[in-house]
């Protein structure tokens, strides 16, 4: 009975190890990756927020590089705006090509509404950059084996069938940044455990360079 448990838990270990959620990368590049992110060069002054666990960043590292100018002007207007002071909706950053999308709201797709199939989506121009201001936003990530779209690419969305136990879902709250790349299938403002599922949401649209 002992090998049969052993035998299981090697193998639900195995099945957790083959979920894709994201690009991977060989180990070289994600310590160079780590490194980058640790030492915080890309920062341009931006103290408020360090990547979450979910980011990829080999991925951000490699942006960063192909478009630095968009990425500084990011860091620097978040550093220097008043995140809790400007009026929600949609407007340019002064002095660059890049939106911001002020967001005031409720977490809103329930476990329920998961299960339906509902809320997915990836981007193949741009790149979502996610920063929770105050409240706790819930997020999932698609796994790439058993996720498939749903119709055609529409720009610049494109919408997914996906298994409900394949999804990861995790949080985001002050302090921490998202980053959603063409390669990370998500679901935003997922309803969370916390007592209120008020938030205030920055999502800023990022050239996705290849």
């Amino acid at each position: 009975m002992r090998k049969v448990i052993m035998l299981l838990a090697i193998l639900a270990t195995t099945m957790a190890y083959s979920q894709t959620y994201t690009n991977q990368y060989p180990k070289e590049m994600n310590r160079l990756a780590q490194k980058w992110a640790k030492k915080g060069a890309w920062r341009n002054g931006f103290t408020k927020a360090s990547p979450a666990p979910t980011v990829n960043l080999a991925e951000f590292y490699i942006q960063y590089h192909r478009n630095p100018a968009q990425w500084k002007a990011l860091f620097k207007w978040l550093q220097e705006t008043d995140l809790l002071a400007i009026p929600a909706g949609r407007m340019p950053i002064p002095g660059t090509t890049l939106t911001v999308s002020v967001e005031d709201g409720d977490n809103w797709c329930s476990q329920e509404d998961l299960r339906k199939g509902k809320g997915s989506e990836s981007h193949y121009q741009k790149i979502d950059f996610m920063y929770v201001v105050s409240g706790t936003e819930g997020f999932c990530r698609l796994d790439h084996e058993t996720s498939k779209p749903l119709a055609d690419y529409k720009p610049d969305r494109l919408e997914y069938a996906f298994q409900y136990d394949r999804l990861e879902q995790f949080t985001s709250i002050p302090g921490t940044f998202n980053i959603m790349f063409p390669c990370d299938w998500h679901i935003a403002k997922v309803k969370t455990t916390a007592t209120s599922q008020r938030l205030r949401v920055l999502v800023i649209k990022v050239d996705y360079k290849m």
